[in-house]
C-alpha cells in the first residue's frame, strides 16, 4: 500500500510542477529573437519553464532536446544563465547551452571542438561549437546523443 501512495504522490506532484510551470512561462517575458526571459537559477524547474515558454515550434524542440539529454545523462545537472537552459554534469562543470534565435534554436557544445564528428556552426570561441535546428528540421537522435555523451565525459565549463 505504501508503494502505490508513493507512486500516486510523485504522480500528484508532477502534474502540480507541470501546472506551475505552465503558469509560469505564460507570464514570461520574450527577449529579441524570441528568447524567453527566466531568472537565474538552479534545478529542473527553471528549464521546465523555459522550455513553456520557447515560442511556438521551439517548444517541441525544446521538450526533445530536454528528453534527450536526460535521456542520455541521466545524472544531468540543469540550471538557467543568461535566460538559457544549461546543462552539465556536478562538479564538472557545464557541457551544452540551449538558446532561441528568432528563426532557429541554437545549441552550444561547449567543448565542441572535441567531439567527434564536430558539430557544423564554428564560434568565435575556440573550443564553442554550435547546431541550429530550425523549423522543419529533422533532429537526428543518434548523432545529438553521441554528441551529448561526449561532451558529458569530459570536465566542462565552470564559469558560468
Amino acid at each position: 500500500m505504501v508503494g502505490k501512495t508513493s507512486k500516486k504522490t510523485t504522480k500528484v506532484a508532477k502534474k502540480a510542477a507541470a501546472k506551475s510551470s505552465a503558469r509560469n512561462a505564460a507570464r514570461l517575458k520574450l527577449l529579441s529573437g524570441g528568447n524567453p526571459q527566466i531568472a537565474k537559477a538552479d534545478g529542473d524547474a527553471p528549464v521546465q519553464d523555459y522550455i513553456a515558454a520557447m515560442p511556438g515550434w521551439k517548444r517541441d524542440v525544446g521538450r526533445r532536446l530536454d528528453a534527450l539529454i536526460t535521456r542520455t545523462v541521466p545524472h544531468v545537472r540543469k540550471a538557467v544563465r543568461w535566460n538559457s537552459p544549461f546543462y552539465g554534469i556536478e562538479g564538472q562543470g557545464w557541457f551544452l547551452g540551449v538558446h532561441c534565435i528568432t528563426k532557429y534554436v541554437k545549441v552550444a557544445f561547449f567543448k565542441g571542438t572535441s567531439l567527434r564528428p564536430m558539430p557544423p556552426v564554428e564560434s568565435k570561441q575556440k573550443d564553442v561549437r554550435y547546431f541550429h535546428i530550425f523549423e522543419g528540421d529533422q533532429l537526428d537522435e543518434k548523432l545529438v546523443a553521441s554528441w551529448i555523451r561526449q561532451a558529458s565525459e569530459q570536465p566542462g565549463e565552470t564559469c558560468f
